[in-house]
């Protein structure tokens, strides 16, 4: 949506239907994890949604931290606590893995300039 003076117009309203309320627990080494209560608009517990929980950690590169986060499919803490290895692993594939499609894109469009005068 844009407004008159062409700039987007953003909505801030509430999704009132879509509330939680967060919970964080770490081991102040390299977990973290978010436990998301669902709640109704007056705060209280919505039983008829599941609680989420996502895993969080950053991974160390000679460029800086990245960070790492996972949707941990489990009901209880417990089990968020030891699904959270294999999630990690599994999103540092993926970010290993689009790092190299950058890198090989990156590669291809170097090597599709073309420079007067050379072949």
């Amino acid at each position: 949506m844009v407004d008159n003076g062409g700039a987007p117009k953003l909505n801030f309203e509430v999704d009132k239907k879509n509330l939680y309320r967060e919970i964080s627990v770490t081991d102040l080494k390299i977990a973290s994890i978010r436990q998301l209560i669902p709640v109704t608009v007056d705060g209280e517990d919505d039983p008829s949604r599941e609680r989420l929980f996502i895993g969080t950690t950053q991974l160390g590169t000679p460029q800086g931290p990245i960070p790492m986060q996972a949707k941990l499919e489990a009901t209880t803490l417990e089990q968020a606590m030891d699904q959270f290895p294999k999630a990690m692993e599994l999103e540092t594939q993926k970010v290993i893995e689009n790092f190299k499609r950058m890198e090989a894109q990156q590669k291809k469009e170097k090597s599709s300039i073309i420079m007067p005068g050379r072949n």
